[in-house]
């Protein structure tokens, strides 16, 4: 089944946001550790690393706010997909260093 025009669109749409959000955190100083990593739980659009914390991050980008903030689409369901994936994560790395969840929003209009 192919991609409509619409869904094409979103996706070139998030794919700019997560560039836009990647460049912005190395320009913070924070060291990408990966870009859409995916397990059994969730996809993370980045993962990064700063001052002994790593961060999982969901990147949403809108053009406009007139159904809200990209932030109010991360829902409670997602939350806990990115929970499960960050647990799964640091218990197969064995990572000793903190977690956080980070959602990045982009406004591109």
């Amino acid at each position: 089944m192919q991609d409509t025009q619409k869904n094409l669109y979103k996706k070139l749409l998030g794919r700019q946001g997560e560039l836009k959000a990647k460049k912005h955190l190395k320009k913070l100083g924070y060291k990408i550790i990966g870009v859409n990593l995916k397990d059994k739980f969730a996809e993370v659009d980045i993962l990064a690393y700063k001052n002994s914390t790593y961060y999982f991050c969901e990147v949403k980008t809108r053009t406009n706010t007139r159904f809200g903030t990209p932030a109010m689409a991360v829902d409670y369901n997602k939350q806990q997909k990115y929970k499960a994936f960050a647990s799964h994560y640091i218990q197969v790395n064995n990572l000793q260093d903190g977690v956080s969840f980070m959602v990045i929003e982009i406004l591109d209009n």
